[in-house]
């Protein structure tokens, strides 16, 4: 049987990479995975590392405007043609994209039972993360499989009606990623990272990484952000800051204008996901507006500080891996200097998004929505 996962954004891709490669090692089971074309050249980057290529592209007509309407506009008809040429068992969408949106929408109206990886999450808040949190609301109404990462993302679900028996409880598969990659201990291929590494490692300094790309983050937001990245590296001579800056050009126009020309600040472009990871595992504290490396920091009990006033990702912070912070300077500084002094320390706990085995638990509940049983498998080990 076919199964179709599809992906449009790097986030996306990271997240299906691992249940792709437990499907091509299934007897039963065939990964399709599908760029909708929503971040260019981003999907394929992300899919590398796990040896992983895309097997079709979608046909979307060049972007004008960059606004929603007319990206689901493009991806609807594509999504369509695509779904009845491959005729696939289930479609496998991911989070809160848009392309998981129109993904879900083309696959319920042709009667495709939709899985949805990582459901289940909630701020309850649909301005915040906007459109995120309205897209997976949605996917949730038409999920014929709910992927909950948590036992709270499940208890959310089945508070809006969702049927016990349709949800399951699997982890993230980011957890999976970011161990796979995180294992191979690759040397840094980013230039800026690479002298970065070496400079901390020569004079025993600490490494703050920070990030911020969410679109409700831009402008006074991330002005915020900035200063405070400016008061904690004057507060800490013993402290270098690693800042990949979003492709935007306005975003990286600020961020330039605060930090650049800043001793001991590193502005880099987006680092590829076997760098970031590396990152990741250097780093003594993280700032970030991302979802995703709340998800993977606590691998390696690294503490983080969420620039956003909520979060749908509350377990990391109840967990006391992460602190909720928002954008306000002061409490960014402060929280930072307590955790740099050691005043605050991450609980050593292990990441509350799994262990490793999201992608296979994700593969048994598939197996269970579309009736694989010990009869296929014999079947197909046979043939």
């Amino acid at each position: 049987m076919d199964v179709m996962l599809l992906a449009g954004t790097r986030p996306e891709a990271l997240k299906l990479a691992p249940l792709a490669l437990a499907m091509e090692a299934h007897p039963a089971l065939r990964p399709v995975l599908v760029h909708s074309g929503q971040h260019a050249g981003m999907v394929e980057q992300a899919l590398a590392p796990f040896g992983l290529v895309a097997d079709a592209w979608l046909d979307v007509p060049p972007r004008v405007t960059g606004g929603q309407a007319e990206l689901v506009a493009g991806l609807l008809p594509a999504l369509d043609d695509v779904l009845r040429r491959h005729a696939p068992a289930a479609l496998v969408v991911q989070g809160d994209t848009t392309t998981t949106l129109a993904g879900a929408l083309a696959a319920f109206w042709l009667g495709i039972p939709v899985v949805h990886l990582e459901a289940g999450l909630r701020t309850h808040d649909l301005t915040a993360p906007f459109p995120e949190e309205g897209a997976r609301q949605m996917v949730s109404r038409l999920a014929a499989l709910h992927l909950a990462p948590t036992l709270g993302a499940a208890a959310a679900l089945r508070s809006e009606g969702v049927a016990r028996q349709r949800i399951a409880v699997t982890g993230n598969t980011v957890v999976d990623a970011v161990l796979e990659i995180a294992a191979r201990d690759l040397p840094a291929r980013d230039t800026a990272l690479a002298l970065l590494e070496m400079e901390i490692a020569e004079a025993g300094e600490r490494l703050v990484l920070v990030t911020s790309h969410r679109r409700e983050s831009w402008g006074e937001p991330l002005e915020r952000t900035l200063a405070a990245v400016q008061l904690i590296v004057a507060e800490h001579p013993d402290v270098q800051v690693l800042f990949p800056a979003h492709p935007n050009p306005q975003v990286r126009a600020q961020v330039e204008a605060a930090l650049g020309g800043l001793p001991r600040v590193t502005v880099t472009d987006p680092l590829e996901y076997p760098d970031l990871v590396r990152a990741l595992r250097l780093a003594s504290l993280v700032l970030t507006d991302s979802g995703g490396i709340q998800e993977e920091a606590p691998t390696f009990g690294t503490p983080v500080l969420v620039l956003r006033d909520v979060t749908e990702r509350a377990e990391v912070v109840e967990a006391g891996c992460a602190w909720l912070v928002g954008t306000d300077t002061s409490r960014i500084a402060d929280t930072a200097a307590r955790l740099l002094s050691g005043e605050l320390r991450p609980a050593q706990v292990g990441n509350p998004y799994g262990e490793g085995n999201a992608a296979a638990l994700a593969v048994a509940a598939i197996e269970e929505l579309l009736g694989v049983g010990a009869e296929q498998h014999k079947h197909a080990a046979a043939s």
